[in-house]
C-alpha cells in the first residue's frame, strides 16, 4: 500500500498562512513555525504527521500528501479544521 511522510502546520486564518508561508520562503525553519504557531497537536513532533495512509486525512490535504511535488510548501489549503501549508518529504 502506497504511504508518505508529511509535516504540516495548522492555523486558524488564511492570512495567518500566506504569513507563515512568505516566512518559510525566505527560508525560517518549519520545525520551529510549527512548533510556534500551528494549533494541531502535530506541532509538539515539529508538524510531523507521521506515516500517512490514503483514506486517514481529509480529502484536501489527503490530495496535496499524494499527488503534489515533494519537498515543496502547499497552501493555504483550506479544511473544516483551518489552513494548512504542507510540505511532503516521502512516498514510498
Amino acid at each position: 500500500m502506497k504511504s508518505a511522510m508529511a509535516k504540516h502546520i495548522l492555523v486558524k486564518t488564511k492570512d495567518e498562512a500566506e504569513q507563515l508561508k512568505q516566512r518559510l520562503a525566505r527560508g525560517e525553519d518549519f520545525a520551529k513555525l510549527a512548533r510556534k504557531y500551528s494549533t494541531c497537536p502535530s506541532k509538539k513532533r515539529d508538524g510531523d504527521l507521521g506515516e500517512i495512509y490514503p483514506g486517514q486525512l481529509v480529502k484536501p490535504i489527503e490530495d496535496v500528501v499524494f499527488k503534489k511535488p515533494l519537498l515543496k510548501v502547499h497552501g493555504p489549503i483550506k479544511t473544516k479544521f483551518g489552513y494548512h501549508l504542507v510540505v511532503v518529504y516521502f512516498r514510498g
